[in-house]
C-alpha cells in the first residue's frame, strides 16, 4: 500500500514536472498533456472531474497550474498528492526563469533566436486553443451555458467588461438560476 502510495505521487510530481517544462503559455497549454497521462494512460482521475478543476483553476487567484495541479493532486492522492503535484507544477517555471533572467541580456534578440520565439509562441497558441477546446467541450453543455459563454467572449473580445467583473456577474447569475429553479419547484 505505501509503495502505491508513493508511485501515485512520484506519477503526479512526473506529470506535472514534463507538463511544466514542455508546455508554453501556463497551465492551460498543460492540459492535453495532463488529460493523456492521468485520465487516458493511468486511469488516476476522469476526464470529468480533471476539467472541473480546470475549470475552478480559472476562477481563483493565482497561477493557473498550481492550482489545477493542488485540486488533481488533492484528489488522486491526499494532501501528499496535492503537494508533489504542486512541486512538479512550479519546479519547471522555477528553474526556467531563473536560467532566462539571467541569460536574457546575453541572447542576441534578432535572427535565429527571434525564429525560435516565434514558433514557440505559435505552439504556444496551439496549445491554448486544444484546451480551451476540451473546457468548452465539457462546460457548453446546454443553451444557457453557451449564451454565457458568447456574452463573455463578446465583453472580453471588445473589452467591454474585466475578467474579474465578468466572474462576479457568472457567480451572481449563477445564484439567480439557482434561486429561479428553487423557487418553480
Amino acid at each position: 500500500m505505501w509503495r502505491n502510495l508513493m508511485n501515485k505521487n512520484m506519477t503526479l510530481f512526473k506529470v506535472y514536472l514534463l507538463a511544466g517544462t514542455f508546455t508554453f503559455s501556463g497551465g492551460m497549454a498543460m492540459l492535453p498533456v495532463i488529460e493523456r497521462e492521468l485520465c487516458d494512460k493511468l486511469n488516476l482521475i476522469t476526464k470529468k472531474d480533471l476539467y472541473e478543476y480546470t475549470t475552478l483553476s480559472q476562477t481563483f487567484p493565482g497561477v493557473i497550474a498550481l492550482t489545477n495541479a493542488c485540486f488533481v493532486g488533492k484528489k488522486v492522492n491526499g494532501t501528499v498528492g496535492m503537494i508533489a503535484a504542486g512541486l512538479g507544477a512550479v519546479l519547471p517555471a522555477y528553474i526556467l526563469m531563473s536560467i532566462a533572467t539571467v541569460l536574457y541580456q546575453l541572447v542576441p534578440q534578432d535572427g535565429i533566436v527571434l525564429s525560435i520565439l516565434g514558433a514557440i509562441r505559435a505552439t504556444s497558441a496551439a496549445f491554448l486553443i486544444t484546451a480551451a477546446y476540451s473546457i468548452a467541450r465539457y462546460n457548453l453543455n446546454n443553451v444557457v451555458n453557451i449564451g454565457i459563454a458568447l456574452v463573455c467572449f463578446i465583453l472580453t473580445i471588445f473589452n467591454l467588461v474585466s475578467a474579474p467583473m465578468l466572474i462576479v456577474l457568472a457567480i451572481v447569475f449563477g445564484i439567480i438560476l439557482t434561486y429561479g429553479r428553487q423557487v418553480k419547484k
